[in-house]
């Protein structure tokens, strides 16, 4: 049993390690300079050796994915913990989501293809739905008393989105905007879809 054990571990570790190198690869040359041969030098293996784990570089990638998703659910559950009213906590973890992108830019890339081409089944994870479940049950708090229906909740909750979304975008256009800017964005959207909402 000890011996399967140590298999099991060593192989996990391997893994990991593939994984680490991969990301290490992206921060310092990008995405598209990540490849098998690459992460075989790095781990001290052979390309074969990594095969045994990945399927291919798309799957390592699809992988750090869905750990970038479950990062930015942990950011934003932390963001939320830390206010006490719906109203904050929702410009909270938004802010938090901002935050991320702006430091975790090489994961926020993989999560959404930013750049990157990969198959239409690196959205497919139940790890993608997990931020969005936080965030549509924060919305169904700030409504005062009001029952919203599950499509206006998933409306608010998308506007909301691709507001954000939008801005990180345009951010990689727009060099200029400074992250103050784009926070700033988020907060008029936020006041601004509040007050359109009370005001319905």
């Amino acid at each position: 049993m000890e011996a399967q054990d140590k298999k099991s571990r060593l192989k996990e570790e391997i893994r990991a390690s593939i994984l680490d190198a991969a990301f290490t690869l992206a921060k310092e040359n990008g995405w598209e300079a990540v490849s098998m041969r690459k992460i075989a030098t790095m781990i001290a293996h052979t390309a074969p050796v990594i095969y045994d784990y990945f399927q291919n570089k798309e799957a390592i990638m699809r992988e750090l994915a869905r750990a970038g998703f479950r990062l930015l659910a942990a950011a934003t559950t932390a963001a939320q913990q830390e206010q006490d009213q719906p109203e904050q906590q929702l410009q909270a973890m938004w802010m938090a989501y901002l935050h991320f992108a702006q430091t975790e830019k090489e994961y926020y890339q993989l999560m959404f293809g930013m750049g990157i081409p990969l198959s239409a089944d690196n959205n497919s994870s139940p790890e993608i739905d997990i931020f969005a479940g936080l965030v549509q049950d924060v919305i169904r708090q700030t409504a005062n008393g009001e029952i919203l229906s599950v499509e206006e909740v998933a409306r608010r909750y998308f506007l909301q989105w691709s507001v954000v979304h939008g801005v990180i975008g345009l951010g990689r256009i727009y060099k200029d905007n400074t992250d103050a800017f784009n926070e700033r964005v988020v907060l008029d959207m936020l006041r601004q879809t509040a007050a359109v909402a009370s005001a319905a």
